[in-house]
């Protein structure tokens, strides 16, 4: 297997989600499954036990692809990116509603549009194969 920005990028983020989902459960305790406000992660970032959830199933997805193939790798980013594209906008929408039952706030959209970004960027533009015809 080869050395890709994808799986890097995969793995890394898996890892670090993988992370981000255990310790979220230290500062959850007596918080409810689905409640709209949550315990604060690094005490910036607002998460209960459906969004600790949520980031383990993720940086599981992630770890996994990056740890196999190339285009596996960039399948995941790809989706892991779109998908936090969209909560990273609806969730400016929703965060004051009964709908916010990952108990997101501002840090957290910030949080989810960067690694979009990033998600996206190396899904949707690294590892292009270099099928070019040479015309004589």
């Amino acid at each position: 297997m080869r050395t890709s920005p994808n799986r890097l990028i995969a793995t890394v983020f898996g890892a670090v989600y993988l992370l981000v989902g255990l310790l979220g459960f230290a500062v959850t305790g007596g918080v409810s499954f689905f409640a709209t406000q949550g315990g604060l992660l690094l005490g910036i970032f607002a998460v209960n036990p459906l969004h600790n959830t949520a980031h383990l199933l993720i940086g599981a997805a992630l770890l996994i692809a990056g740890v196999s193939t190339v285009s596996a790798a960039k399948a995941v980013n790809t989706t892991v990116g779109a998908v936090y594209l969209l909560l990273g906008i609806v969730g400016f929408f929703i965060a004051s509603t009964a709908l916010n039952i990952l108990a997101l706030n501002t840090a957290d959209h910030f949080l989810h549009l960067a690694s979009a970004i990033v998600l996206l960027g190396a899904g949707l533009a690294a590892d292009k194969t270099a099928a070019r015809t040479v015309t004589a």
